[in-house]
């Protein structure tokens, strides 16, 4: 991957533009325009772990669409959520396995020294910070969850 996230999506986007792929191209102008909003908001340029969580945020938007969709029997929509989806999820980091946080979260209960769930704080945010855009966070809630109790 290129030292700058943006850019890669930049080239991608004229890639898609030259391939005729439209799905690509709708999904990657969206992205570059969420891109674009964010640093106008914060005055300044995104590094690449910023421009990382937009796109989580976008291919969890997807995710909430899709399981809307598919509550209102539209698969015609679910399949284009899904599309969308399979291309941000290309610029997202390998997301951890269960196993894998399992091993992670344990590690760190072990070095905050976690008793029992009254410190799943101190837990979490020690966690969420080591997993950030590598694990969705609502797993990893679940997971320091169980192995605190």
């Amino acid at each position: 991957m290129k030292a700058n996230l943006k850019e890669k999506l930049e080239a991608d986007l004229r890639q898609a533009m030259k391939d005729r792929d439209n799905v690509k191209r709708s999904v990657l102008r969206l992205l570059l325009a969420a891109i674009q909003n964010a640093e106008i908001a914060k005055r300044g340029s995104l590094d690449n772990p910023d421009v990382l969580g937009i796109v989580a945020r976008e291919v969890k938007q997807r995710n909430e669409s899709i399981e809307a969709f598919k509550q209102g029997d539209r698969q015609d929509l679910v399949a284009q959520e899904e599309a969308e989806m399979a291309v941000l999820k290309e610029y997202l980091p390998r997301q951890l396995s269960r196993e894998e946080i399992i091993a992670e979260a344990r590690q760190v209960i072990e070095e905050v020294g976690a008793q029992g769930p009254r410190d799943k704080g101190k837990v979490m945010s020690r966690i969420m910070a080591q997993l950030k855009g590598k694990a969705d966070g609502r797993e990893i809630n679940e997971i320091v969850t169980e192995l605190l109790n």
